[in-house]
């Protein structure tokens, strides 16, 4: 084909790029770059310590109707319009009445406290104004029946979660007393969640580690080999999660985002400088000295290494597709590591290999191996050989024994529930959690999660407005789904009425998402229908439901976004469209199979006790969405590294059965370490206290080891093999509008020739 043998004839002229220039420069120079590097690491750790910012789940969703219905309360009633939290008090011993003096204490102090906008005494004549229920009425609270467990709720006019952790001293000293009286006494809500212990991942990383280094020593033998790669991708972390640090003093970034960023710029990090070290200790041992064997690794798995983290930076770009800054800042914290680790292998490792020289295998616990353990001039043999034969002649087999696999995998996905997953789920240690517990034992589960209801009946006259109540309440009666619904109660200016919702089930149960949809959607626009009065549905857990209904309508788009992204990088790197569309193809199937994991082990429960989360949970909204642009974006590592020694051998020799071979052959040792070691990085997060980020480890996880293996084991080589010289066609007309980029670099292809 005439575009195959132009591609051929300029992929053999010799020319020098700016990578391999960078790889010796940087070899050659090794002392400038580490002094840079460590000069950098010091002061950008100064710089966080100094001027860094917090880490807050504190965001909005504008135009949803939970956050017009908060505005429409902060306008008539600043203390309704407040976010609120609960103190749960539980006495076993005696009814809380009896020690009514220090109930009315804690109140009056937690009301003196900054950024509170009014504290409610549960108990009768306490000074706060509890709702009375008619007396066939579930028990709601705030004073459960046998009056032993009771709940303060306190309203603030910021989100509690972001007050910081020397704001909980004045609300410990409030309660102090309670205490003393030998009450029980747990944070519920957002104070809850500011109570939680700081996450802490050191011992995740410091196993994630550890296996690397045992994977490293056993795949490779060298000791220094092993170690290069983890020195660099823990440096290139450490200074972007400090430059993390100083995005959040400008910026709001969630509480998860530090611990995302780590578990992707440890995985990425490991793996970029995995394959060059790699590449170029199979330079050494094809003759190369180590200033010229640095820059042909940057200049060949360097190039790969470059393109997949754009890619992986695209893919996370695509998460602002959602319209929720709240998910755009996650893959933002993800994109900095992953730019840091990038520059790390393309600039600190080839410094390293340069200070290294010879030397890489000194240090040795078997006899060292790159990517054959032989010479590139020896004779093929090896069990990876061996097992490359065998797909070349029987690629049916391996292609449908992959997609079977896939499919079963993928089974769990069709049952697929988004949600939040609640206070409920979270470790019997965590104060919130125990809170949630006392307060679904004494008022039902849906007491943790109640739905404000809110009436503006500002434009209707005032004679009309008596009508319009009654109306309401017969449209609240008899809710499905709702235990109880308080009576409407109207703001001190009469201009809206208010009243609470409590669903039969828990805030993240299915349950309460359909009596929010219904309250919404059908029951409160019923009971206002004639008037102009408008409706809104509020709350934490009504924002919440408009979160997921957001994330639920706009992951589609995110999908196709990413992967029409991804498509477009492999089509201008590799110059197919079959290539770049088997790549899209063939990815999609890996994700949906680690989705199928994530829900079997998380809401079908197999396996999830085992992992620390207390019964079945829904997936959360954004993890689909987040797993999708991660997953897609890692799995362009592997895709783009083993394609990248296909497309060298094809246009090398012209045959693509062989090329496929070959290919499979010397990087199937090296994509299956790096997998073992990424998959090792992300599993170690399951150890988290936090669900969400045990929801991603997992995922993360299961997916790498399934794209390795199943993917880039199986199916890519088998469809390759199958495909031919077809996988590398391209239209003359598509050929022309291309940019001519070459992912291996022509000089270092022509040395290796």
């Amino acid at each position: 084909m005439p575009v195959t043998e132009t591609a051929r004839r300029t992929a053999v002229r010799p020319r020098s790029g700016p990578l391999e220039a960078t790889g010796r420069w940087c070899a050659r120079h090794w002392i400038v770059v580490l002094v840079a590097w460590l000069a950098a690491l010091a002061l950008l750790q100064v710089a966080d310590r100094n001027w860094g910012g917090d880490y807050s789940d504190d965001f909005s969703l504008p135009g949803t109707q939970s956050q017009e219905g908060l505005e429409v309360l902060r306008a008539h009633d600043r203390a309704a319009g407040g976010y609120s939290s609960q103190i749960v008090l539980h006495d076993a011993g005696a009814p809380l009445t009896d020690v009514g003096s220090q109930v009315s204490s804690a109140v009056s102090s937690l009301q003196k406290l900054p950024h509170v906008l009014s504290a409610q005494n549960p108990l009768p004549g306490g000074g706060g104004t509890p709702p009375q229920q008619p007396s066939n009425a579930p028990d709601v609270g705030p004073l459960s029946k046998d009056g032993r467990t009771a709940y303060i709720t306190v309203r603030f006019d910021v989100q509690p979660s972001t007050l910081g952790d020397g704001y909980l001293h004045g609300v410990d000293q409030a309660v102090r007393p309670l205490r003393q009286a030998g009450v029980q006494v747990e944070y519920g809500g957002p104070l809850g969640e500011l109570a939680r212990p700081k996450a802490d991942d050191r011992s995740s990383e410091a196993i994630g580690f550890g296996v690397a280094i045992l994977v490293l020593l056993l795949g490779f033998g060298s000791v220094l080999a092993a170690g290069l790669p983890l020195v660099t991708a823990l440096i290139a972390v450490i200074c972007g999660l400090a430059l993390l640090g100083l995005l959040a003093a400008a910026f709001v970034f969630a509480t998860v985002s530090p611990t995302l960023a780590t578990m992707i710029g440890l995985g990425v990090g490991i793996d970029y400088a995995l394959f060059l070290v790699t590449r170029h200790r199979q330079n050494l041992m094809d003759g190369a000295d180590p200033v010229h064997a640095a820059g042909h690794a940057t200049a060949t798995s360097g190039k790969a290494v470059l393109v997949s983290g754009c890619t992986v930076i695209i893919a996370l770009a695509g998460l602002w597709v959602s319209g929720v800054s709240f998910i755009g800042k996650l893959g933002l914290a993800a994109a900095v590591t992953v730019v840091t680790a990038v520059i790390g292998a393309l600039t600190l490792v080839p410094a390293l290999l340069g200070l290294l020289g010879r030397r890489v295998d000194r240090l040795r616990v078997r006899t060292p191996v790159a990517e054959t353990g032989t010479s590139h001039g020896a004779r093929p043999q090896g069990t990876w050989h061996r097992y490359a034969q065998r797909v070349e002649r029987r690629p049916w087999w391996f292609l449908l024994g992959g997609l079977v696999l896939l499919a079963v995998l993928s089974v769990p996905v069709f049952s697929m529930r988004l949600g939040h997953i609640g206070d409920g789920a979270d470790p019997t240690s965590f104060t919130d959690r125990r809170a949630f517990d006392l307060m679904s034992d004494a008022f039902g589960p849906g007491s943790n999660g109640p739905l404000t209801l809110v009436v503006d009946q500002s434009a209707v006259a005032a004679s009309q407005r008596s009508a319009l109540a009654d109306q309401a309440k017969k449209a609240l009666s008899s809710v499905p789904d709702a235990a109880y619904i308080s009576p409407l109660t109207p703001t001190k200016d009469q201009d809206v009425l208010i009243a609470t919702a409590y669903s039969t089930a828990a805030p993240q149960d299915a349950r309460t998402t359909d009596l929010a949809d219904r309250l919404r959607d059908d029951v409160l626009p019923r009971a206002v229908s004639g008037t102009p009065a408008r409706t809104y549905v509020t709350g934490t857990t009504a924002a919440q439901i408009d979160f997921l209904d957001i994330v639920s309508s706009r992951l589609p788009l995110i999908i196709a976004v990413v992967v029409g992204l991804a498509f477009l990088v492999i089509l201008v790197v590799f110059r197919g469209p079959v290539v770049a569309l088997k790549a899209a193809v063939l990815n999609v199937l890996s994700i949906a199979a680690s989705y199928g994991v994530v829900v079997a082990v998380f809401q079908w429960g197999w396996g999830g006790p085992a992992l620390g989360v207390s019964g079945t949970v829904p997936i959360e909204s954004y993890v689909p969405m987040m797993m999708f642009a991660i997953i897609f974006g890692l799995s362009m590592d592997y895709e783009i590294f083993l394609l990248s020694r296909v497309h060298e051998a094809w246009l090398r020799t012209g045959d693509p059965r062989a090329a496929v071979a070959h290919a499979l052959e010397i990087t199937a040792r090296v994509i299956t370490c790096a997998a073992l070691i990424m998959v090792s990085v992300f599993a170690a997060f399951i150890l988290s206290d936090n669900v969400v980020v045990k929801m991603l480890g997992l995922g993360l996880a299961a997916s790498v080891l399934i794209d390795a293996t199943v993917v880039r084991l199986l199916l890519v080589p088998a469809v390759m093999t199958l495909l031919g010289r077809a996988a590398w066609w391209t239209p003359r007309w598509l050929d022309r509008l291309l940019p001519h980029l070459d992912t291996e670099g022509p000089t270092a292809r022509a040395a290796g020739r």
